[in-house]
């Protein structure tokens, strides 16, 4: 792969081998590494996005910051426009919300859950939703929002 013999030709023209005189060349050829390193740079540059699981919502946008990340996973719900009710990524029936929340919250150390709402939800229906969080036993209820939006009174005449 690296070594390569370079034979020196005399200089009547015949060609003829003596002994000595061809010389091992010690230099290591690194294209072929360097090849292999670039494609897999680019198939980790294209599959790391795919590695993200979610729901598609659209979240509305604040002003808020970004919560300090913990050893573990944060759970999360999420409330669709049409109205479906995920935990986690596990579509759930508004029925069997309480009971699911209330198992979960007694193996958990944790009582912080993430609400994932679509912008276009209701505020009652959200209000509803903290209210079921409150009651299965996860008091510290985080909104999940894109960041970059508008701050409160920005742009207003108050």
């Amino acid at each position: 792969m690296g070594a390569q013999a370079i034979r020196r030709q005399s200089g009547s023209g015949t060609r003829r081998r003596r002994r000595g005189q061809a010389k091992r060349m010690s230099e290591i050829n690194v294209t072929p590494f360097v090849d292999v390193m670039l494609v897999l740079l680019i198939i980790f540059m294209v599959a790391a996005p795919m590695l993200t699981v979610g729901v598609p919502v659209e979240l509305p946008e604040s002003a808020a910051g970004a919560l300090a990340s913990e050893q573990e996973e944060p759970l999360a719900i999420t409330l669709t426009a049409d109205g479906q009710l995920l935990l986690q990524t596990t579509e759930i029936a508004a029925n069997e919300l309480l009971p699911r929340l209330q198992a979960i919250a007694a193996e958990r150390q944790d009582t912080r859950i993430f609400l994932r709402a679509d912008g276009a939800i209701p505020y009652a229906r959200v209000a509803e939703l903290m209210g079921a969080l409150n009651a299965g036993g996860f008091r510290n209820i985080g909104l999940v929002t894109e960041t970059g939006g508008p701050t409160f009174g920005a742009g207003t005449d108050q």
